[in-house]
């Protein structure tokens, strides 16, 4: 028997044992084809991507409202119910949430990273609100309405009589207070019927913000952002000063209106205070 013979002796064997399944007609596809439905794959993929950024962007962007006061009464709204939001000043953007909302007031520190034991500010209004909220009766008649509304910080005594709830910058017995020359965050304060906790729009030891572009990454965290375009003060923030002791003062910041702020304090015969040596 000659080795044909054999083997065809064999096969029906081989055949038996080892059943012969079914090949996916797949893998027989022209490459060119197999290529043409990855590809189909691929291109759906980046549309559902696109359509999720496109989403996310959409979202982003129903945060920001014009700095108008047709959206006031929103932001009252919102700061009413304990909520942080981005606006304008004269200086830099701020976060800004009811002063009196200790909630609130965690969630800009959160925000921020920044540590309880760095103070926040207060806005209000007007000027003859701050003396519900701070100690006024040792200043010069006519001081503060000299000073402010402006690009300037004082720093003021809290004093008993403060409604202004314990649990703002606890331990410290003065308060920053500021009433910005900026139109739209001077209505929603007087609108609060509270005065607003205050500071910069931005992660704490980074860059101040004078877009909302400087600060996109933090809008999520806001119930709204509003746009006041381009600020033109720099980013130098407003010029802080102690006037806690009758008769004199301190610049803590020089900021953006340092020589105009010691001009009005000295028309008022207000005297830097020296520090002993």
């Amino acid at each position: 028997m000659n080795f044909s013979t054999r083997l065809g002796a064999k096969l029906p064997l081989l055949s038996t044992l080892v059943p012969i399944r079914e090949v996916p007609k797949s893998w027989f596809l022209p490459f060119s084809h197999q290529k043409r439905r990855f590809r189909s794959g691929v291109s759906k993929k980046m549309a559902l991507n696109a359509e999720k950024c496109d989403v996310c962007v959409e979202n982003k962007l129903e945060l920001v409202h014009s700095a108008t006061e047709s959206y006031a009464d929103e932001a009252i709204e919102v700061l009413k119910a304990g909520k942080v939001i981005a606006v304008p000043t004269d200086t830099l953007y701020g976060f800004a949430c009811d002063a009196c909302s200790s909630e609130a007031v965690n969630r800009i520190y959160e925000i921020k990273g920044r540590k309880h034991t760095s103070p926040l500010a207060i806005c209000v209004g007007d000027v003859s609100d701050i003396k519900h909220f701070a100690v006024t009766d040792h200043l010069p008649d006519g001081l503060l309405d000299s000073l402010l509304p402006g690009p300037v910080t004082v720093i003021l005594g809290r004093g008993e009589s403060s409604i202004l709830e314990k649990s703002l910058n606890p331990g410290l017995d003065s308060i920053g207070v500021r009433v910005p020359d900026s139109n739209f965050i001077r209505i929603i304060a007087r609108g609060s019927g509270s005065a607003l906790a205050l500071t910069s729009a931005n992660l704490s030891g980074q860059p101040s913000s004078v877009s909302i572009k400087d600060f996109e990454n933090l809008w999520e965290h806001c119930a709204y952002v509003y746009d006041g375009g381009v600020l033109p003060a720099g980013r130098a923030g407003s010029t802080v000063v102690d006037l806690s002791k009758p008769g004199k003062y301190r610049i803590l910041r020089p900021g953006s209106a340092k020589e105009e702020t010691v001009a009005i304090l000295e028309k008022y015969s207000v005297i830097e205070e020296t520090t002993s040596v």
